[in-house]
């Protein structure tokens, strides 16, 4: 028996590899932390169409839990089943095949406890409309969106990878297939010269292989992949237009693929509108597809240019959505929430940097507040830029990656520290209709965000009745552009002052410095 494992840091992916041998089952058992990767190494046929003629699977079972995991032909005779453990314990396996080399081949691993900075795949909290790692750590959304980055020359992808290493993003949306200039260009079996001339019945391994890399290198900075599969924008090449047999083959390919690693997130197309070739029964066909493709159940989402795609379905998992007026305010934030009733994420609110097109010019403030308003109404905002030297989006991080220079990032670096000490699961909007732009967890902890505005003093009322607990509360301003927190001295001692509202009579307003992008925040203490 040949066994392998690799190690990495930070929130990593760790892989073991099993090839099975005859000797396998008097061999000790593999061990694998929980929810990370083991990978068994089957040879098979290698003549023939080996994506259509062959299905090869294992089932895992353990304390009477079974997950049966599908694999997938990594071409030259190789097939792979790789699979995430969700629980401890000893987990025995068995293939199934319709082929005799890969059939009844059979093993056990032996899934141990975590990494320290392994807390599993992000989830949705209990309450709906938030997310959590699966031990129950809180993952408070800040991501990027950098489309083709992981289809770049290796040195730019490590140019990108360094960028990461120090930026605040714990989420990166980017594209399965190109969508601008790259090196990496075809999924698929060449079968000629020509843009339409490539195979969908073969996938190729050696394009999938090199992208897996980069959702495992994502995985070490413990970042979530955020796997756009399909989009209009990849040149006429035509790869997400095809037929339902061939896009179930896709689906179910990358599913099997891709879809053991513990930070992959399924984004089934990005400006799904936009592909003309699909209805929105064909989407909902390759929901169910990708659904039953992934028994890990990996989060799933769908952004639109124009028109919302019903998040409510049961398998959309979270809400992504392109809309930059929505977060310019927490109203239509949390309106967005409000129908979805799942968490919310504005994937794309407009950009940041110096593009000739209006959709890539914000200023840094400008998307900082778009940031600002969206956590106020309960929901999360993605962030990218389009600095280029020729204006052109497609050569700057938005497109390829590489480096930032925007003046958003080490804002929302501070945001995120905000975020990170607030109470689980989440930031809630308090009392939205009341015109308070308040946030947080009602009767403990508030965040009042003022936008551009410039107001020298806040009066301090919060909504409540009479007969709710009010408290005292210790109050900080938070400069969110300048990155200051300043402590205020003494507390507030909350009273009722009507019906609906609670404040401090002997203390009714706080003092602001009668700059823009100010906040508040108060802690119950």
């Amino acid at each position: 028996m040949s066994v392998s494992r690799r190690h990495v840091l930070r929130g990593a992916i760790a892989v073991g590899t099993v090839a099975a041998t005859p000797a396998m089952a008097a061999a000790a058992p593999a061990r694998i932390e929980r929810w990370g990767v083991h990978e068994i190494v089957l040879q098979g046929p290698s003549q023939g169409n080996s994506f259509d003629d062959v299905h090869v699977a294992a089932t895992f079972t353990c304390d009477g839990m079974q997950v049966t995991v599908p694999g997938f032909y990594d071409g030259e005779g190789v097939y792979r089943i790789r699979f995430s453990p969700p629980e401890l314990g000893r987990w025995s396996w068995r293939s199934q095949s319709n082929v005799e080399p890969l059939d009844g081949k059979a093993g056990v691993l032996q899934c141990i406890e975590p990494a320290r900075d392994n807390h599993g795949p992000v989830r949705v909290t209990r309450d709906g409309y938030h997310f959590a790692y699966a031990d129950g750590t809180p993952f408070r959304q800040i991501g990027t969106t950098s489309y083709s980055w992981a289809l770049q020359s290796d040195a730019k992808c490590v140019e990108t990878l360094a960028t990461l290493r120090t930026a605040p993003f714990n989420k990166m949306r980017m594209c399965l297939f190109p969508n601008v200039a790259s090196v990496a260009t075809n999924p698929f079996a060449r079968a000629g010269a020509g843009l339409h001339d490539w195979d969908p019945a073969r996938p190729d391994p050696a394009y999938f292989r090199r992208f897996e890399d980069r959702i495992r290198r994502l995985g070490e900075l413990g970042i979530e992949a955020d796997l756009i599969l399909y989009h209009p924008y990849d040149a006429k090449r035509g790869y997400s237009d095809m037929t339902r047999s061939d896009d179930e083959r896709y689906l179910r390919y990358v599913a099997a693929r891709f879809g053991a690693f513990r930070n992959v997130w399924w984004a089934m197309g990005n400006e799904y509108d936009a592909i003309l070739t699909k209805t929105v029964a064909d989407w909902d066909h390759l929901f169910e597809v990708l659904q039953a493709a992934d028994p890990h159940d990996r989060l799933r989402s769908i952004h639109q240019i124009t028109v919302y795609y019903d998040h409510r379905k049961p398998w959309i998992t979270h809400a992504s959505v392109q809309n930059g007026a929505a977060v310019m305010d927490d109203v239509p934030a949390q309106l967005h929430r409000s129908f979805a009733l799942k968490p919310v994420i504005f994937d794309e609110v407009l950009y940041e940097g110096n593009s000739d097109k209006r959709w890539g010019r914000l200023k840094g403030e400008e998307l900082v507040e778009r940031f600002w308003w969206g956590t106020i109404g309960g929901t999360y905002v993605g962030h990218s830029e389009t600095f280029s030297d020729d204006h052109n989006a497609d050569t700057s991080w938005l497109g390829q990656g590489g480096k930032l220079i925007g003046t958003s990032v080490p804002r929302l670096a501070f945001l995120r520290r905000i975020l990170e000490a607030a109470p689980a699961p989440g930031i809630e909007p308090i009392d939205t209709w009341g015109g308070y732009h308040l946030a947080g967890k009602k009767f403990e902890y508030y965040l009042r965000y003022f936008g551009a505005a410039r107001p020298s003093e806040w009066a301090v009322t919060l909504p409540g009745r009479a007969n709710d607990t009010h408290g005292s509360y210790r109050a900080e301003v938070i400069d969110t552009w300048n990155m200051t927190i300043t402590p205020v001295d003494g507390v507030f001692a909350m009273s009722p002052r009507d019906a609906y509202d609670f404040h401090d009579p002997k203390r009714p307003t706080l003092a602001l410095p009668g700059t823009p992008w100010q906040a508040v925040r108060l802690i119950k203490v």
